[in-house]
């Protein structure tokens, strides 16, 4: 089985997570970039809002798609302990490349949100950490983590497609981890998807503006970008 493309997936996403529909205490957070379409499609089956929560792979100098840790909103690391000590490591090359990526983390937070707050309010709340892929999970580990900080009452990671060692580690980081597909031949996210663009600022902001005009109609409200309350 294949994706179409991230709707497609969010959409079979979403239908995978029905039971959370109309629960008032879920929220649901897309990492950018790739997983906001998918997220996009879970809160519109689950009638959740939807908000942006901004991770940033540490990628191994001279080897970037090899990710040594992440680090996410709020200021949360993560190290990927087996590649820092395969590969030696120093802490001053990870300290420069999480210095770097913490910039470009800044400058989406700005692109993004604009002048909106960080979704810092997820306390007691359902929070379903959204990607459209799961390979090192690196990445999404970092981001369970900075949620796990702000002391909700359920962590659920779901991801339309994973590779099967990284979903069942995943499970010490959440309550539940939910990864539609977990084949074999795993290799990387792009190839269980037909359409696989790179996911730009521009779609993420529209993304988000659409999800937010939809909260505030059903609401009964003002329209604008969604926020978490």
């Amino acid at each position: 089985m294949r994706f179409r493309d991230r709707e497609q997936a969010g959409r079979l996403l979403g239908e995978a997570l029905a039971r959370y529909d109309g629960d008032p205490a879920v929220v649901v957070l897309g990492l950018p970039r790739g997983g906001i379409p998918v997220a996009h499609e879970v809160a519109r089956r689950l009638h959740a809002p939807l908000d942006v929560f901004l991770v940033r792979k540490l990628g191994v100098p001279g080897h970037e798609e090899l990710a040594m840790g992440a680090i996410a909103s709020g200021g949360t690391r993560v190290l990927n302990d087996e590649v820092v000590r395969e590969l030696n490591l120093p802490p001053q090359v990870i300290d420069a490349v999480a210095e770097r990526e913490r910039a470009e983390l800044d400058r989406r937070e700005r692109a993004y949100r604009g002048d909106r707050p960080v979704p810092a309010v997820v306390r007691g709340r359902t929070v379903i950490l959204v990607d459209d892929g799961l390979a090192t999970g690196s990445t999404m580990r970092a981001a369970a983590e900075a949620v796990r900080a702000k002391a909700p009452s359920r962590v659920v990671i779901a991801v339309p497609v994973g590779a099967p060692e990284t979903c069942d580690a995943l499970r010490t980081e959440a309550d539940e981890v939910v990864c539609l597909m977990t084949p074999d031949t795993f290799r990387a996210v792009g190839m269980w998807y037909d359409d696989f663009h790179q996911t730009t600022d521009d779609e993420v902001r529209a993304h988000l503006e659409h999800a937010g005009s939809q909260t505030a109609r059903d609401a009964g409200g003002e329209t604008g970008p969604s926020n978490i309350p």
